[in-house]
């Protein structure tokens, strides 16, 4: 029968090394020792082990160097250290810089088992957990495909040829008939418009979104959203108002992506606020940070509802009537703030409006200047 589990132990003392091996040795596991720090990370390195015995006061690199190293290079493996009762403290410490647990000497052989049985299970569920993220990633990136060449490339294809039938019969259709070809062509828009933002969910890749990132002004993202905004704004008869409180920062981003989220916010407050109301965008410097706040006096949103706003396909229990959503906005503009290494919160209580605030890292030191009025746009 093949063993289990994989443990190393690393002790200078051949008393430890032999009594490990004998009592856990009945566990069904491969013991495999090593009498110094320097022997012990090579076999670290060649047998992959599922739990590492790690003695801190050892000759040569001690056990704290041989931790650093271990969490340097394989930051998943379980470690427990082994010290004297003279030593607790240095094993609190080595717990502190990522050991799992500590194994004081003298130990009988009940407690090394027990360590080593809790060990074993962290490292089993540290080994699951990788597991399922990479099986998320992988349906993920299946779904994408899907999504894309299943779903897009054919409505794509339909769509097209819709556009073209419409033309052709255009002198031959009745009144109630392009009715029916324009909601056609309306249902066909909606559903392309849901699979760009699946698709739009999976695609934001925090390491490519980066290599794009340059020294931008976050008044100028936000004048852009605005403007992008500022159309299905008036269809509802509700005002943007916009303040910039300088002097203001750049920060280091990708432009594109921001007005993508500001533009989010906006919609999704146009979306849930009263007709003739007001929405209000405001940006300012908070010490290291650039601060985006958009806030409005809309329909609110539900306390049980908020933790789970920034969720994929969240949506609220309770909608306004004539409201529709997929639900992704802001998951994608989550990963969009975060990517830039910033952070998205939101406000809100029924009936009173709610306020979205971004808080973005700012490229550099805000310029020592005296703060000029606010100016309003």
């Amino acid at each position: 029968m093949q063993p289990k589990h994989r443990i190393l132990v690393i002790d200078d003392e051949e008393v430890v090394l032999d009594s490990c091996t004998q009592v856990l040795a009945d566990q069904e596991c491969q013991v495999t020792t090593a009498g110094n720090g320097a022997q012990g990370l090579k076999l670290v390195a060649e047998s992959q082990p599922d739990l590492v015995f790690l003695d801190l006061k050892m000759p040569g690199l001690s056990g704290f160097e041989v931790l650093e190293r271990i969490r340097s290079e394989h930051p998943l493996m379980v470690v427990i250290v082994i010290t004297g009762y003279a030593t607790v403290s240095s094993a609190i410490e080595a717990m502190k810089k990522g050991a799992f647990d500590f194994l004081p000497k003298p130990f009988t052989p009940e407690e090394l088992r027990l360590i080593a049985r809790r060990g074993l299970e962290h490292n089993r569920l540290v080994q699951q957990t990788v597991a399922l993220r990479r099986e998320k990633e992988m349906l993920r990136e299946n779904f994408a495909a899907i999504v894309s060449h299943e779903l897009k490339s054919p409505l794509g294809a339909l769509q097209q040829n819709l556009y073209a039938l419409t033309d052709e019969l255009a002198e031959h259709l009745s009144a109630d008939q392009k009715e029916r070809f324009a909601r056609l062509k309306t249902r066909l828009d909606d559903l392309l418009k849901l699979i760009h933002s699946w698709l739009r969910v999976f695609s934001v890749d925090i390491h490519k979104l980066k290599e794009t990132f340059q020294p931008i002004s976050v008044a100028d993202v936000c004048a852009k959203a605005v403007e992008t905004a500022q159309q299905h704004a008036t269809r509802k008869a509700i005002r943007i108002q916009s303040s910039i409180v300088e002097p203001l920062p750049r920060i280091q981003g990708d432009e594109g992506s921001l007005v993508e989220v500001v533009v989010n916010l906006l919609n999704n407050a146009v979306k849930y606020s009263f007709p003739n109301g007001s929405i209000r965008v405001r940006v300012e410097a908070q010490g290291p940070q650039v601060l985006v706040s958009v806030a409005d006096t809309g329909v609110g949103i539900a306390k049980e509802d908020l933790p789970h706003l920034f969720q994929d396909f969240a949506r609220g229990h309770s909608q306004p009537e004539g409201v529709s959503g997929c639900g992704l906005g802001l998951a994608i503009s989550r990963r969009i703030v975060e990517v830039h290494g910033g952070s998205i919160t939101v406000e809100s209580a029924p009936g009173k409006g709610s306020t979205f605030t971004i808080c973005l890292p700012v490229a550099q030191a805000a310029p020592e200047s005296s703060p000029t009025p606010e100016r309003k746009v």
